[in-house]
């Protein structure tokens, strides 16, 4: 025999006094209603050992982390015995509706084929369970500063502005708390998927076994020809899988043997969403017993039913990105998952909007044709951008109301694109809603026929921000009243846009100047690429970033002394290679041995020629090898065998040497003859910490005598980091360069060559 409760529950009078001790851990009543989200009243009935709904009722024993079943007072009134008989009855009726409807389901939810798929795959082969939010984001009250703390970490490098500081709970972790759940989420961030994986799982026997899987697309519902009340359209359904009993969905449906899945709920029309609604509060008021989750946009949701517990879809974690991925490419290709992943976590603006799984499909689409991502990122964005603005509704044939006619999907983009290059240039990543109302009032204004009035541009303003989070999700509500793009990438892509967008050349001119202006800031340095990309010309720009690069450091004599030198030193090299490379091949080692990075990565050199290193001349595979001995001090702090690690680097030095000098080799050898202990681990490490310095010393002198190179060079802290500056500038600069962009030849051709020579070589 089985015991469920009815819709409503009260408190006994024992439970109101357990209730009344645990209510004192909030600051008051009042509090405790706020966190629960449910009005005082309700509050007020509980403990007053009134009926309250069962969702509320279990949600306020939850939080006073009291168990439900020690709080409620269970009697005749509010519990329901099924008989035996009866119950052996809906047993058998509920095993012939999954049976007859197991293909049907499986149809209908087991597969899946969206965006440029070119045939439907299992849902299962790729599916990746999702983690949800039990507070929603938006609701959060937190100020600008708040999340800043969250999301902005102190060494600058990319603001995660989808961080949260709540935890993440399984889906059907959340399902089998909350009996009745409304599941929000952005555009693309997977409820369609969630909602048919559960009905895939019932139907399978994997989850809810002893219930008939019910999938509703609220869309078809609202428009189907016949205007049918939710349960008779429920019985269409089971009676078109070969059921003749014409009662059976609501036998089914009055024991709770229902898992009820209504899909959609924002994509239904706004003449129709009123009717909507209320089938769905009648009927899941009347079959109270079942399960149910319905799915909706975050920013359409101006409605309540009273009975759901909300919960929200959380952005993908890397883990679920890596794992998505796996799935997608293994059957196809194993190798191009590994390569996938690790190109995409060698691009961070790539991998923040990998977040949201309809653009992760995308990203897999692209990369399963071309093997990579785009050299130009703006190409990248912009479809991503697309997909969202208007192909992933009109791909489902679903009609959003425009809520301010006027404003096209080009004039969302330029209202866009201006409120980014506003925000950016102060460095604001979260703005009030208040404010973002002003700077769209201050863009409807200037539209033909547009209403002056300030009260009708004020109206207006609200309506497209939620028309914008809610269709294409490319603002979001980080906290009540405070908002962001969805990710930086598109804050970011949308700046760039608005710096090239004017047709005035004397504006470009200007936008242009103040990009450059920001060059060594690292911010802006995603935005400097994204320009690049989308301009139509981008000598111009070069041009000045070269001139502003080479500007950093021209006043400092002890700087303009090091780069004659480099310069110096690279045309000394008997190489095939360019020269440009071996002065950053150069730059690379002295930059890298300042900072005590163990092993240079020759990080320009590499971005200058990917096949550098695997192709290096006799010179320049010495002097790595004699920059790898005066780094030893810091090898062999992390080597286990410090003696065989010492020994290894100083023979392929010497190795290297004989192809080159056979005389530096001698005097290397006379260096390691004054080492009294080569055959002892322990005795090598006591001489090591007393002796290293001055050993190092005397191999720094012979490498300077025979190779001019390895000097300890006499700059201040200042100087060092306006190096520093520098060297990272010509890394954009270079980067920039390889963005797939447009430049005439001479031009790059000027840039490359130039690239970190001294200012009296330059001006010749």
């Amino acid at each position: 025999m089985t015991v469920r409760a009815k819709r409503s529950l009260k408190a006994s009078p024992q439970g109101i006094n357990l209730a009344k001790n645990a209510v004192l851990a909030f600051p008051t009543k009042v509090d405790l209603a706020a966190d629960l989200e449910i009005s005082r009243a309700t509050l007020q009935k509980f403990f007053a050992g009134k009926p309250v709904g069962r969702e509320n009722f279990h949600h306020i024993c939850q939080k006073l982390q009291l168990p439900w079943l020690d709080v409620a007072q269970l009697d005749e009134d509010n519990i329901d015995k099924p008989s035996a008989a009866s119950q052996d009855n809906i047993d058998t009726l509920v095993e012939e509706v999954r049976s007859k409807g197991y293909a049907s389901m499986q149809q209908k939810c087991g597969i899946m084929r969206v965006l440029d798929m070119s045939h439907p795959i299992d849902l299962d082969d790729i599916y990746t369970n999702v983690n949800v939010l039990e507070k929603i984001i938006g609701r959060r009250r937190l100020g600008v500063a708040d999340l800043l703390k969250v999301c902005v970490a102190d060494d600058f490098n990319r603001p995660g502005l989808g961080q949260i500081i709540q935890n993440r709970v399984p889906g059907l972790q959340a399902l089998t708390n909350y009996p009745k759940l409304i599941v929000l989420g952005k555009p693309g961030a997977g409820k369609t998927t969630f909602l048919k994986h559960l009905a895939s799982q019932c139907n399978s026997g994997k989850l809810e076994i002893n219930k008939v899987p019910i999938f509703i697309t609220l869309k078809d519902f609202a428009e189907s020809e016949s205007c049918l009340h939710l349960l008779e359209y429920v019985s269409e359904q089971i009676i078109s899988y070969g059921i003749n009993n014409t009662e059976a969905t609501e036998q089914i449906l009055s024991q709770g043997r229902g898992l009820i899945l209504l899909d959609g709920l924002d994509e239904v029309r706004e003449t129709d969403c009123h009717r909507v609604l209320q089938e769905v509060h009648t009927f899941s008021e009347r079959f109270h017993k079942n399960y149910f989750v319905i799915t909706c946009r975050i920013a359409t949701h101006e409605y309540t039913l009273e009975q759901f517990t909300e919960v929200e879809i959380a952005d993908f974690d890397e883990q679920q990105i890596t794992s998505f991925a796996r799935k997608w490419f293994t059957e196809k290709d194993p190798v191009k998952s590994s390569s996938f992943i690790e190109k995409l976590k060698n691009k961070p603006p790539i991998l923040e909007i990998a977040t949201n799984p309809l653009l992760l499909t995308m990203l897999c689409l692209m990369f399963e044709e071309i093997a990579d991502f785009p050299a130009n990122s703006s190409e990248l964005y912009q479809e991503g951008l697309h997909l969202l603005l208007r192909k992933w509704d009109a791909k489902r044939n679903i009609e959003r109301a425009q809520i301010y006619k006027k404003l096209s999907l080009q004039h969302k983009v330029d209202l866009l694109s201006q409120i980014a290059l506003l925000t950016f240039k102060r460095g604001d990543y979260f703005f009030k809603q208040n404010e973002l109302e002003q700077h769209i009032a201050n863009y409807i204004c200037n539209l033909p026929n547009a209403s002056t009035k300030i009260e009708v541009l004020q109206l207006d303003s609200e309506a497209v921000v939620k028309s914008i989070e809610a269709q294409h999700g490319l603002l979001v509500e980080r906290a009540r009243g405070i908002y962001s793009f969805s990710h930086l990438s598109f804050q970011e892509y949308f700046t760039a846009k608005e710096i090239v967008s004017s047709s005035d050349p004397q504006v470009l001119e200007t936008t242009l100047r103040e990009l450059v202006s920001n060059l060594t800031e690292k911010r802006w340095r995603e935005v400097f690429l994204l320009t690049v990309g989308m301009l139509r010309n981008a000598d111009y720009l070069l041009l000045m970033m070269k001139e502003k690069v080479d500007f950093l450091i021209a006043n400092n004599k002890k700087l303009q002394s090091f780069l004659i030198w480099l310069d110096k030193k690279s045309r000394e090299v008997a190489s095939k290679h360019k020269l440009n490379n071996i002065r950053a091949f150069y730059l690379d080692l002295d930059v890298a041995r300042k900072q005590n990075s163990v092993g240079s990565t020759l990080d320009l050199a590499r971005m200058l020629d990917a096949s550098f290193t695997q192709k290096l001349c006799a010179d320049l595979a010495l002097d790595l090898a004699l920059d790898r001995t005066l780094t030893l001090k810091y090898i062999l702090e992390f080597a286990s065998q410090p003696l065989q690690v010492f020994k290894n680097v100083l023979a392929r030095t010497k190795e290297r040497s004989q192809n080159v000098d056979s005389k530096l080799k001698q005097a290397i050898n006379q260096l390691e003859n004054e080492i009294p202990c080569l055959d002892n681990d322990e005795k090598f490490k006591q001489w090591w910490e007393v002796n290293n310095y001055d050993w190092t010393e005397k191999l720094r002198a012979l490498i300077i005598s025979y190779r001019d190179f390895g000097y300890e060079w006499d700059f201040s802290h200042q100087e060092w980091d306006d190096l520093k500056q520098y060297y990272e500038a010509n890394q954009l600069l270079v980067s920039c360069l390889h963005a797939n962009s447009y430049m005439s030849r001479p031009v790059r051709q000027k840039i490359e060559d130039t690239l970190l020579l001294p200012i009296t070589e330059i001006n010749k």
